[in-house]
């Protein structure tokens, strides 16, 4: 688990770009401001998809293209469960929860990594004994 790199509903797609270029993240968690609670996520291929179809990133708010309600996961998740989680919702980057506020993320290349730093080379011996934290 990363800490997470967050940005408000009402900022504008140039500064979840700026953010994710500088952060070299390819997600961010969008958050309220006085909850902290994971509200949406918007990633690289939302930003993309926004400048394709001809949207201002000056102009355009994060939550007018931003996923809504993020599949997230508890802190205390352990790692296999998460990557079952992920796959089975077909998403690559879930934000970790305690008590309603975002305190982490994890992708998908986290999980690999904690399967490979295991040194047993399969994703279920390693995932298993491995916590999203």
């Amino acid at each position: 688990m990363r800490p997470p790199t967050t940005i408000e509903p009402d900022a504008h797609l140039a500064a979840a770009a700026y953010l994710m270029e500088h952060s070299h993240e390819s997600s961010l968690v969008v958050v309220t401001d006085d909850t902290h609670e994971p509200v949406a996520m918007i990633t690289t291929a939302e930003i993309t998809r926004a400048v394709a179809h001809g949207q201002s990133l000056e102009n355009t708010r994060v939550s007018h293209v931003a996923t809504a309600k993020p599949v997230t996961v508890r802190a205390d998740v352990a790692a296999e469960d998460a990557a079952r989680l992920m796959l089975s919702r077909g998403v690559r980057h879930l934000p970790v929860v305690d008590g309603g506020r975002v305190v982490g993320m994890v992708e998908l290349a986290d999980l690999w990594e904690a399967c490979l730093a295991n040194g047993r080379g399969g994703p279920n011996d390693a995932l298993a004994r491995t916590s999203v934290r």
